[in-house]
């Protein structure tokens, strides 16, 4: 069995954020075994599993990613979209734009704290489209 739904999520400030309930609430009901696979169809954003239970985990991970990769570096060639996108488009490559999480007995067989992030990597990124592809039985 295949299924694939594609959703929009809504536009989030620069971040990491939680979204593995907004995630769920766009599928369908899942299979008792199989994958989901999640892609976002945008070069400013990624996604990412980490750790769902302490918000500061998200903060350190905006500090880490801004202090690898900064804004307004001289050597930038492409800045005509504002000084937050190359950078943007450089963080996108290193977290990617796939997740794939095994489902079991029907439900998404994440560790205990695990969620599934959106890594919001423009200041104002706007609405991310997401296709989800389920296979399994």
């Amino acid at each position: 069995m295949w299924k694939q739904v594609e959703f929009e999520l809504q536009s989030r400030r620069r971040g990491f954020h939680l979204i593995t309930g907004e995630i769920l609430r766009n599928l369908p009901p899942l299979p008792k075994v199989g994958l989901l696979h999640l892609f976002i169809k945008h070069t400013s954003a990624g996604l990412s599993i980490n750790e769902n239970a302490d918000p500061d985990v998200r903060v350190d991970m905006e500090s880490i990613f801004n202090h690898l990769i900064k804004e307004r570096e001289p050597y930038y060639q492409h800045t005509l979209e504002g000084d937050d996108d190359m950078p943007a488009h450089a963080k996108s490559s290193i977290i990617g734009t796939t997740v794939t999480v095994p489902i079991t007995n029907g439900k998404l067989n994440l560790g205990t704290w695990q969620g599934i992030y959106l890594c919001e990597f423009r200041d104002y990124g706007g609405n991310r489209r997401i296709v989800a592809t389920i296979s399994g039985e």
